[in-house]
């Protein structure tokens, strides 16, 4: 599994199934290790993943991240036994504990204790029989993780972590933690705007979504920002730290910050700017694109 270079970062729900298919081919082609799909409340992440990994022929499929609440640990397992065995092990399982106004207020569950909860499904994953034909590849998870604690059980019991909304700061304490063998999976937005308002509004946009979500402002206050950073729509100084904005130096320069801190594989998340970006701005993914420039990160072999 190959996840030295780029992967990309995006919800795919507004897509139909062919459209959904175009893109990851297109994002294939353009040389990106990686399409990340994430579980909210719209397509199945793991019969998406079966689609775009039918579709294309190298392209890595992760979720980021399927939802624990929405499945029964054996159930997790046999999808991700599976969808390795047909895809010749290009599936990467990304889990996470998700929220808890989304858990409970939207699906009426109960919410655990972060860590405890995701320890105690990965025991029953370990334990889930499986009859189906077995991967030719060890399959691969990663957790979303943010806090010190989940980092320390994606060191101990994955093979990996998926940290996400964060900042080059926050990598670094990451691999700290991890050590330096586990994966470091780490997404990063990306607004192409030179113009500092126009990009301060696109990432506002985009926030807008996460800011009442308790996990997110834990870690944002543990990279170091302040409670008014993150009230309201956010400031400057928040938006700075967890987007990349402006031209495609800067936005490299942020991707590389990444890669110094210890990340092994960085997945954009373009954001559209202007509807003048269409319904996706394609311009930001083909100007980073790896097939055009990659030998312009020093990523480790």
């Amino acid at each position: 599994m190959d996840l030295r270079k780029l992967g990309v970062w995006y919800f795919t729900e507004g897509f139909s199934a062919q459209e959904a298919a175009a893109f990851a081919t297109r994002v294939e082609d353009l040389g990106y290790s990686a399409i990340w799909i994430p579980e909210t409340v719209g397509r199945h992440p793991f019969a998406l993943a079966s689609w775009l990994l039918a579709n294309t022929s190298k392209l890595v499929v992760a979720t980021g991240i399927a939802n624990i609440y929405h499945r029964e640990p054996g159930v997790t397992h046999s999808a991700q036994q599976t969808l390795a065995e047909q895809s010749d092990g290009r599936f990467l399982l990304g889990l996470g504990v998700s929220h808890k106004p989304l858990v409970e207020g939207l699906r009426g569950l109960r919410y655990g204790k972060p860590v405890a909860t995701m320890s105690a499904y990965l025991d029953k994953m370990v334990s889930s029989p499986y009859s189906g034909p077995a991967p030719t590849v060890k399959t691969k998870t990663v957790i979303a993780a943010l806090g010190p604690k989940m980092l320390e059980l994606a060191a101990q019991r994955c093979d990996g972590a998926h940290p996400y909304f964060t900042s080059p700061d926050h990598t670094l304490m990451a691999r700290e933690i991890l050590g330096p063998d586990p994966l470091l999976c780490v997404e990063q937005k990306v607004v192409l705007e030179t113009d500092p308002s126009k990009a301060r509004s696109a990432a506002r946009r985009s926030a807008a979504m996460y800011m009442g979500l308790p996990n997110y402002r834990k870690s944002w206050l543990r990279m170091g920002l302040l409670e008014e950073d993150i009230e309201g729509q956010g400031s400057d100084r928040f938006i700075d730290a967890t987007f990349a904005w402006g031209d495609l130096d800067a936005i490299k320069k942020r991707v590389q910050q990444h890669y110094d801190a210890g990340a092994s594989h960085v997945c954009v998340q373009p954001i559209a700017s202007s509807s003048e970006d269409g319904p996706f701005p394609w311009k930001t993914l083909e100007l980073l694109a790896p097939n055009s420039e990659e030998q312009m990160f020093e990523m480790e072999e």
